[in-house]
């Protein structure tokens, strides 16, 4: 979409700006980040363990409140109850910050500052592979359904505007070279426990793949990538009325609807920019009713246990290298990673179990109150 790549940068600083209203985005210790720094242009395997909820009706539990474990007794006193001890050995820390990746077009020479490099693609995931990080999908992020192996960083890929470099399908029917549903793969094959999923934010044009669209999805699909809203014509939200929001909203969900037989569980907004009513976007009875929602990018985002996450305006940091001319340097992938290396104190870190939340006992007051039958502390 070459004309809304030209106008990106405008909507997304002013979408941002507007946006943070919404949100409470206390800074956490060290790395700071302006909203007027924000310069994500355009918002743009293992499977679930249970299918979305339909979009006639809301969930019956609010996402990312219920672990999957039984709750413990209480300690007397109102007391936090103790760690498992491998959970401490692995410096456990399910309150700390998880890296949203926000990816575009996946070209092997990229023509716009939004485009990834196929062998950026290839470098930046090796890395997240190196660096312990384990993907999981938009929808199971939200869901609080972190089923990670202890000691390792979730870390969720996005990629929006479903253009064909991100995935194609060959004349086999298989993910087609140097896309990057393909590459995903490899360096899952090259990093055994490199789980190879990803979240696809998609609009009217899903991948290019015209009449073959049906056996594309379905491939993703069953292959554990999450197919997701992004809306019918990608446009800047914050312009529509309540009726031009739901209609590009609705109608996208009833495209992926009729491929798929299933109904998307989270959506982004298009260049990051939030309507005039955020409601608008997160359900519409009988024809959507999400579990979270996507911002664009400029931070990791908070753990869904921590009392200040906000499922309707979920951060997200674009990929990129440190370019000394913008704020990348500062605020997207390469930056942000080397932080979280260097401060892995405030980087989440699995305790293995998805029934529990663990962390150290300097992190309890971030805490959401709901998650306490569940938490462990050390």
């Amino acid at each position: 979409m070459p004309l809304l790549h030209k106008i990106a940068a405008i909507v997304v600083v002013c979408a941002l700006v507007l946006g943070l209203a919404f949100q409470d985005h206390r800074p956490r210790h060290g790395h700071r980040a302006a909203a007027t720094g924000a310069q994500g242009k355009s918002a743009d395997g293992a499977r679930p363990s249970s299918p979305p909820p339909s979009p006639a009706t809301p969930p019956a539990t609010t996402p990312g409140t219920t672990p999957t474990g039984t709750p413990s007794t209480t300690p007397a006193g109102g007391a936090v109850a103790p760690a498992a001890p491998a959970a401490v050995q692995a410096k456990a820390n399910e309150l700390g910050q998880i890296p949203v990746f926000m990816y575009h077009r996946i070209m092997k020479h990229p023509e716009a500052s939004l485009d990834r490099s196929t062998k950026e693609l290839y470098t930046e995931l090796t890395r997240l592979a190196n660096g312990g990080y384990y993907p999981i999908t938009a929808a199971e992020f939200a869901s609080g359904r972190l089923d990670v192996p202890i000691g390792r960083h979730p870390v969720v890929l996005t990629f929006d505007d479903s253009t064909p470099g991100q995935f194609s399908l060959d004349a086999q029917g298989n993910p087609a070279s140097d896309t990057a549903v393909a590459i995903i793969e490899q360096v899952a094959r090259e990093h055994p426990g490199f789980r190879p999923v990803a979240t696809f934010y998609c609009n009217a044009d899903l991948f290019g793949l015209g009449a073959r669209a049906a056996d594309g999805l379905r491939w993703l699909v069953q292959n554990g990538f999450e197919v997701a809203n992004h809306t019918v014509t990608h446009p800047d939200l914050r312009t529509l009325s309540r009726t031009g929001v739901q209609k590009e909203i609705a109608g996208m969900e009833d495209k992926l609807f009729a491929l798929t037989g299933r109904h998307t569980t989270t959506f982004a907004y298009p260049f990051g920019s939030i309507p005039h009513n955020r409601t608008w976007a997160q359900r519409m009875d009988g024809k959507y009713s999400f579990q979270a929602v996507f911002l664009a990018g400029w931070k990791p985002s908070e753990s869904p246990f921590d009392k200040v996450f906000d499922r309707w305006a979920v951060t997200r940091i674009r990929s990129e290298g440190k370019i000394k001319e913008n704020d990348c340097r500062t605020f997207c992938s390469t930056a942000w990673l080397d932080w979280l290396d260097a401060h892995p104190q405030e980087r989440y870190t699995s305790d293995g179990d998805p029934g529990t939340v663990t962390f150290p006992k300097t992190f309890e007051k971030r805490l959401a109150k709901q998650f306490r039958p569940y938490a462990r502390e050390y």
